[in-house]
């Protein structure tokens, strides 16, 4: 941020802000007095683990509140004018012309059914004053910002025809179009894979370079936070305890809490025995969509008590090789052994025990858990039908299953939407436990968590693995989740294995070219290493 913008006017000012949820018949604050301002063209971060109230200030930012929450107090200042005082048609018509949000899932954000230029442009026609030709125009000026292919075409297509990355930046893309004075970015990167969150950060800071825009980046990822922010407010349980310029908070944080953010980045995996006894083989194994060809000849073993990651950017095919393993997908070629016997392909050719014994965990627990059933309910169902646990048993079993996963008994009785982003991952680990299995596989369980949460989930997954011996493959696309929890790597690329071995053998020089790719994209815990990239392209291309 430049001295000329130091002491310009700032565009939002959040004094004291209260808000309170409700919990069952009760009303419970949540954000406790945070109180935080931003200057034109200023990147605030906002850091935090699950449940700290990122995203409950970020969208009342936007003078918006989820249902069953509420402003109790203070004020929120949007350009001189009051949020909180505004009629609701008020603060509606400033969402998306003047303040934007970038949610974190841009597949659930868009309509499924429309062009995508039809909903980039569609706020901007409505309500920003532009002709369709000029909303247009702008729209792809924004792909050609955002390094979207194809620009001119690129808004035809349809949210399913494009990679994760893209819809991201497309979405980011539409929340500019109306060159709004601040942007909300709730964890935009959050589950993409390292080599595509490279690039969408890119993107993001370009654009908002370029634009001049005021940011408000929600993030638990500390190393991403320092590309992205001039300064960082770091928030537990609703309230802030520290806040300082990125530089300032790299180098020296000040709150005990602050220090533990870095929690994940500290594990790492003790070396074991590598076992030799393999409790699940795959063998020459090929997977096709229709006509595309997903996994080609992958082979790969699960040792009993040992924990494989399966790592490689998004569309390398390793989800698809997690849902054959379970058998929600079927294996044209090849070849599945579970404890030395075939593997029947699908579970519906499974019986009681051995689907007990193969669970999944999978990335998105809010399209995993029924969002009508109370968290009683959704552990106690896999408790009753693997264990046959009734009554006080049954009640005591789901009380030790929260208690895993490091909640406790007043969640209960809760639904899934009363609970956090990281809170509803831990209820969906917490119901994969509840079948007692041999082999869980990992869908991205961590990938939405905060850093703080990641290292609790992987001490407890660790903990269970010792004292339970079960086996993991870990799908995952964060180097630093890989360190800390696995004892053999395979990295896939375009449904094939291009490298296996154990972590200390894939992660030494020399690396096959795809794997150096990988390690090369992991943001650094340094202020510059974005920057120093973006200016590495720009001499390349001026080459």
């Amino acid at each position: 941020m430049t001295d000329t913008l130091t002491d310009a006017a700032p565009v939002i000012e959040i004094d004291d802000l209260r808000i309170e949820a409700r919990l069952n018949d009760d009303w419970t604050q949540i954000v406790k007095g945070v109180s935080l301002s931003l200057k034109p063209g200023e990147v605030l971060g906002l850091v935090g683990e699950s449940g700290a109230g990122k995203s409950t200030i970020g969208l009342a930012a936007l003078g918006f509140f989820k249902s069953g929450c509420r402003p109790c107090g203070g004020s929120i200042r949007f350009g001189g004018r009051d949020l909180l005082a505004m009629p609701e048609a008020r603060r509606r018509a400033l969402r998306g012309t003047e303040i934007a949000y970038v949610a974190q899932s841009a597949a659930a954000a868009f309509n499924p059914a429309q062009r995508l230029i039809d909903q980039i442009t569609g706020v901007a026609i409505q309500r920003g004053g532009l002709t369709r030709a000029e909303a247009e125009a702008r729209a792809v000026d924004l792909f050609r910002a955002m390094r979207l292919p194809d620009p001119e075409h690129f808004g035809q297509r349809y949210p399913h025809q494009v990679s994760g990355g893209q819809l991201q930046r497309a979405m980011t893309a539409m929340a500019m179009i109306c060159r709004p004075r601040l942007i909300v970015f709730d964890e935009p990167t959050t589950a993409l894979d390292v080599t595509t969150q490279v690039e969408v950060l890119v993107s993001i800071k370009q654009a908002i370079e370029d634009f001049g825009v005021s940011a408000i980046y929600i993030t638990h990822d500390l190393a991403v936070v320092a590309q992205m922010a001039d300064r960082v407010a770091v928030l537990r349980y609703g309230e802030v305890v520290e806040e300082a310029p990125i530089r300032q908070i790299l180098a020296a944080p000040e709150h005990p809490y602050t220090r533990t953010l870095w929690a994940v980045r500290n594990l790492d995996a003790p070396a074991g025995a590598m076992s030799t006894d393999a409790l699940l083989s795959v063998r020459d194994v090929a997977v096709s969509y229709g006509t595309a060809r997903v996994l080609t000849d992958i082979s790969l073993d699960v040792g009993r008590g040992q924990t494989v990651a399966l790592v490689g950017e998004s569309g390398s095919g390793k989800s698809t090789l997690g849902r054959v393993i379970v058998g929600l997908k079927d294996a044209e070629a090849g070849l599945l052994l579970y404890d030395g016997k075939p593997l029947p392909p699908t579970v519906h050719r499974r019986d009681k025990a051995l689907l007990k014994r193969i669970q999944i965990i999978y990335q998105s627990a809010e399209t995993a858990l029924n969002p009508r059933h109370s968290i009683r309910k959704i552990i106690g169902r896999p408790v009753r039908f693997y264990q046959g646990l009734r009554g006080r048993a049954l009640e005591a079993r789901i009380l030790e299953l929260l208690r895993m996963v490091e909640m406790d008994e007043s969640h209960i009785d809760r639904l899934p939407a009363q609970l956090s982003g990281g809170q509803r991952q831990r209820i969906a680990i917490a119901r994969a436990l509840a079948a007692e299995p041999e082999l869980i596989v990992c869908d991205e369980v961590t990938s939405a968590l905060d850093q703080v949460v990641q290292a609790d989930i992987l001490r407890m997954l660790q903990d269970l693995q010792a004292r339970l011996g079960v086996s993991y493959l870990f799908i995952t696309h964060d180097i630093d989740v890989v360190h800390a929890i696995a004892d053999r790597v395979v990295v896939m690329n375009k449904g094939r294995i291009v490298e296996a071995g154990t972590k200390d053998q894939i992660f030494a020089p020399p690396h096959a070219p795809y794997t150096e790719k990988l390690l090369e994209s992991v943001p650094e815990m340094s202020v510059d290493w974005l920057s120093d990239r973006m200016a590495g392209r720009a001499a390349a291309g001026a080459a």
